[in-house]
């Protein structure tokens, strides 16, 4: 299945997939994605899509394809790169990456297949790991390059976890529906531009291995979000850099799974809600 989040018209959250009327109605599912849920035959209408999930934690990794590690000038890791988002970065698709009065000069897009994990495990096997996702979605890994490379000197958490950095979307999809996502076609298209153009199979550590990797002495809940990493193409690598800018629309294709799409704006003074 293709599952997504939305607001019902009559203002509650609900779950559903899209009906054939296109994306004005859904047939909702009920229960928990992260424990006993099945898909009704109730239609509801859409008054808007909402950002998947709330992560329990983000694990987002660097330096994992090849491509990307050769035009960073990295050598290939030997163990999983990893860092952290803050979970308050989650949006969904169609809303607006803002570029952060925290200094938004060198903010980059970063193209990548997400996991959501669905049962805990710890110490798991490849088969094991598999056998734990719940379902896979677009991401993008948006990143304030000032911030992790010269503000922090390499520390990535904080360039990584502004309001608005972690787009998920457009759905998830179900486990069963891309039984091999280690050959899966991923693109970022800036304002048309095609940026980003590789396969899931250009990684170094494959999707099964990953996880397992991940769970070595580490439970992985459900609802984790894992990030897989970003192929080659992306802004501080070009000559000239190309970075995100006010009016600029970034989308993420994963073959399968669809296109998340977002604007981007700037962060204005005032609360979270106000601000956007």
């Amino acid at each position: 299945m293709k599952i997504f989040r939305f607001l019902s018209e009559s203002g509650e959250a609900s779950l559903g997939i899209y009906d054939k009327d296109g994306q004005r109605q859904a047939r909702t599912i009920q229960g928990n994605l992260f424990g006993d849920y099945r898909l009704t035959n109730e239609v509801a209408k859409v008054s808007r899509t909402l950002p998947l999930l709330t992560p329990c934690n983000i694990i987002a990794l660097g330096l994992n394809y090849r491509k990307h590690a050769d035009e960073t000038g990295i050598g290939y890791p030997e163990i999983p790169v990893i860092f952290s988002k803050a979970t308050s970065s989650v949006i969904g698709t169609g809303e607006p990456i803002l570029l952060p009065l925290a200094g938004p000069d060198k903010v980059d897009y970063e193209g990548e297949l997400a996991i959501v994990i669905g049962t805990k495990i710890k110490n798991a096997t490849s088969q094991e790991a598999l056998e734990a996702v719940l379902g896979y979605t677009c991401a993008n890994d948006v990143s304030a390059r000032d911030w992790q490379m010269e503000k922090q000197h390499n520390q990535w958490v904080r360039g990584k976890s502004f309001d608005t950095f972690c787009p998920l979307g457009p759905c998830l999809v179900t486990r069963d529906e891309l039984p091999e996502p280690n050959n899966l076609r991923i693109r970022t298209v800036l304002n048309g531009s095609i940026m980003q153009d590789s396969f899931t199979a250009d990684m170094i550590f494959d999707v099964p291995t990953l996880i397992s990797s991940l769970s070595r002495s580490m439970t992985l809940l459900p609802g984790t979000v894992i990030l897989t990493g970003t192929p080659e193409g992306v802004g501080f690598t070009r000559h000239p850099p190309v970075y995100l800018n006010k009016g600029d629309v970034i989308t993420v294709e994963i073959e399968g799974i669809g296109s998340l799409t977002n604007p981007v704006g700037v962060e204005q003074k005032g609360t979270p809600e106000t601000s956007r």
